[in-house]
């Protein structure tokens, strides 16, 4: 469960505190909901729960803060936003990247999709996402680590009424299974409608804590819902009464058959429907605004296997995994009841109804006040059935009609429970049972014909309630599936952040773009500088004029490195845990290895593409390799590094590719010029003889050429570039390391 206690946001300057002492508790195994109008501080709410913004207050999650969880992707699954991610990237590659991040089997990455409906578009570009297939992304990440609880901010914004039942349906099947799930929204009806407990937030502050039931009952405008096969007739017949006795009634037709009637009563409508012979099937009061077409479910259709085609994602899934996903079932025994479409409490004694009135034609069914059973005429057998185009109306708007089940819709838009007329399929666990055990225990009469019957108000969290108070669990809709749970959690790994970094490196293209231009304007500029003359061949060979700072591979490396941390924080991967990008020292480790081994890809490439170039064009004289190669080689290799990794932590340091790759030319453009002021050569003579002076000091004899290679390293490191270059880095990690220790205090 989460509890956050007096979450207090810091004012700026005289404005008051956009979130000011909340406190609340959303439980497992629930749905709450933060309501509030735009800027009522809802979004600073859930920053401050996830310590991505400063303020006072304390949030536990299942007893501990966020930063005392050793991984809180395992922990809480975060969606705030837009899903964050390379646009260039696909949709199995991004959450491939996240599990290695995680710490979860790649395969993970395949059984999200499959649970959110996306196998068919793994191979998409994040970029190209509809709003709807973004949100389903973004519950894949969400649920990639398989976590206890969920925090959305607005996840339905945007989306379509279809997208957002699926949506809604996800979240309900997660809380069914003992997770806890945090939403916010600023529309009061879908607050009504999915949650279990609504926290409303008024100008920072607390107003209202209730659950669904009583904030619909309190806060919401009430309704009265009427299903009849002729509702244009009736919406007519209730507005021109309406106008005539002067009254404020409000007619909706929500869709096909069914209307809400505001500013009346049950007993006006029934009245006005029996007078005009009109047939009802459904008249209820419904506390709540729930918007055209809410309560209903779609109907399921069936598949040529007999499996339940699951209408927001439109996969065929077989009825066992369907009923894994719902609530228990109580004693059917207790739930049988006398007639179709209507719902009775377990434990209370069925109702019997009274003998239809002899003669043909049609009886209209005029509900007494208060009542809210979905009567169904076509069920009895001494009840009229309607024919033509109001009969198919009225089964495609009947979720379960073909089958002779009837269930009422409550305020939560999933069905009650539903009683069977029909005999049961063969096969089924209620064909195998003994007849005594299936059959009504109510009169054959009773049984036969339908009769109105009090109201049964069904809440989102699965419970009916009757006139009399008493509350009992119902059967739950069927709910989509969830990713199957990760049984064993992988030890931690150091081979995790690498393995993320490699994803995060290959993944888009912009690596291999930067490096095929860096080989073809390398070989170019080397063939000109050939062409031209007077240039040494050490630096024919890197392409590198007098007159340029840099050679292309080592702005080539530099950009590789600035890229590294400057698309973590362009596109923030990684925030979907801490909402920003992380500064460990493990990602920075990773970030480096990755980047030094595609610096010293690219500067071989290079090397060995203008040295083929120079000999297909100007013979073999120039690109003969030089006597000195090894301290050369030496040297090269160490500024092309060197350059990857001065964008590495300039980009981690400034949280930008520009500033990364500006940081690199800023070395020889900058700092060369004062580091060579200050040594003036003397330091190169002086590293000539340090192999010598210290085998004399230490008494060590070098083997396999050791003296050759530490005369290299110190001769490079001598040189005014190597220096500047040393202290660029030096200064760049201690500012990494700092901002670091910052972000672990704060």
């Amino acid at each position: 469960m989460i509890q956050a206690f007096g979450l207090t946001s810091i004012p700026r300057k005289d404005l008051p505190p956009a979130v000011d002492d909340v406190s609340f508790e959303a439980g497992a195994g629930r749905i709450t909901t933060l309501l509030g109008a735009p800027g009522a501080g809802k979004t600073t709410a859930l920053g401050l729960m996830l310590e991505l913004r400063q303020g006072r207050g304390v949030t536990h999650f299942r007893g501990r803060p966020l930063h005392r969880i050793a991984h809180p992707s395992r922990e809480v699954g975060v969606l705030l936003g837009d899903v964050p991610g390379h646009p260039a990237r696909t949709v199995r590659g991004h959450l491939r990247m996240l599990c290695a991040a995680a710490g979860v089997p790649v395969r993970r990455a395949d059984e999200v999709l499959e649970s959110v409906g996306l196998v068919g578009l793994h191979d998409e570009r994040l970029g190209t996402l509809s709003r709807g297939m973004d949100r389903r992304l973004g519950l894949a990440c969400a649920l990639l680590a398989d976590p206890h609880t969920l925090v959305l901010d607005a996840p339905s914004e945007g989306l379509s009424v279809r997208e957002s039942r699926w949506l809604h349906d996800m979240l309900r099947a997660h809380a069914t299974q003992g997770g806890t799930v945090l939403l916010t929204t600023d529309d009061p009806k879908e607050a009504a409608r999915t949650a279990d407990r609504v926290v409303t937030l008024e100008r920072g502050r607390l107003v209202a804590d209730q659950d669904a039931a009583h904030f619909a009952r309190t806060r919401l405008r009430p309704r009265i819902a009427v299903r009849t096969p002729h509702a244009a007739r009736l919406a007519a017949v209730l507005t021109k009464e309406a106008r005539t006795a002067r009254r404020s009634v409000e007619v909706v037709q929500d869709s096909g058959n069914r209307l809400s009637v505001y500013g009346t009563t049950c007993a006006d409508v029934g009245e006005a429907a029996f007078r005009h012979g009109i047939l009802v099937h459904q008249l209820a009061d419904e506390v709540g605004d729930m918007g055209p077409g809410a309560g209903m479910a779609p109907p399921p259709a069936a598949t040529g296997d007999g499996a339940a085609q699951d209408a927001p994602t439109g996969r065929a899934e077989p009825a066992a995994r369907h009923a894994a996903h719902t609530a228990p079932q109580p004693d059917r025994a207790a739930l049988a009841a006398p007639a179709p479409g209507i719902a009775h409490l377990p434990g209370t004694p069925p109702r019997t109804a009274p003998e239809p009135p002899a003669g043909p034609g049609p009886h209209p069914t005029a509900p007494s006040p208060g009542t809210g059973a979905d009567i169904d005429p076509r069920a009895g057998a001494g009840a009229d059935a309607p024919s033509g185009a109001d009969a198919h109306r009225d089964a495609d708007a009947r979720p379960g009609a073909g089958a002779g089940a009837g269930a009422d819709v409550g305020a939560g838009g999933r069905p009650g429970p539903v009683t069977d007329a029909a005999p049961p399929r063969a096969g089924s666990p209620s064909a195998d049972r003994p007849a005594a055990a299936a059959a009504p225990t109510t009169p054959p009469a009773a049984a036969a014909t339908p009769a109105p019957a009090a109201a049964v108000t069904v809440h989102p969290g699965g419970t009916a309630q009757d006139p009399d108070g008493r509350r009992a669990a119902v059967p739950a809709s069927p709910l989509p599936p969830l990713p199957p749970p990760i049984s064993v959690r992988p030890a931690p790994s150091p081979l995790r952040p690498l393995r993320y970094e490699l994803r995060r490196a290959t993944g888009v293209g912009t690596g291999f773009v930067t490096a095929a231009v860096v080989l073809v304007v390398s070989a170019s500029t080397a063939a000109l500088l050939a062409g031209v003359g007077h240039t040494p061949q050490a630096r024919l060979l890197a392409a590198w004029p007098q007159q340029v700072p840099l050679p292309p591979a080592a702005l080539g490396a530099g950009l590789l490195g600035a890229l590294a941390f400057g698309d973590e924080f362009r596109h923030p991967a990684l925030a979907a845990d801490r909402g920003t990008v992380p500064r460990r020292l493990g990602l920075l480790t990773a970030k480096l290895l990755v980047s030094a081994a595609a610096a010293l890809l690219l500067a071989f490439l290079t090397v060995g593409c203008d040295a083929e170039v120079l000999h297909l064009l100007y013979g073999r004289e120039l690109a003969r390799v030089p006597a000195d190669w090894f301290p050369l080689a030496a040297s090269w290799v160490g500024l092309v590094v060197g350059c990857a990794w001065a964008g590495v932590l300039a980009a981690g340091v400034f949280r930008s590719t520009t500033a990364g790759l500006a940081a690199v030319v800023a070395v020889p453009v900058a700092v060369v010029p004062l580091v060579h002021k200050v040594v003036e050569g003397a330091d190169v003579r002086a590293a000539a003889g340090l192999p010598v002076r210290v085998r004399e000091v230490f008494l060590l004899r070098w083997p396999f050429g050791g003296e050759r290679r530490l005369a290299a390293a110190a001769h490079m490191i001598a040189q005014p570039v190597g220096s500047a270059l040393m202290l660029s880095l030096t200064a760049l990690l201690c500012a990494y390391v700092l901002t670091t220790l910052r972000s672990r205090v704060r």
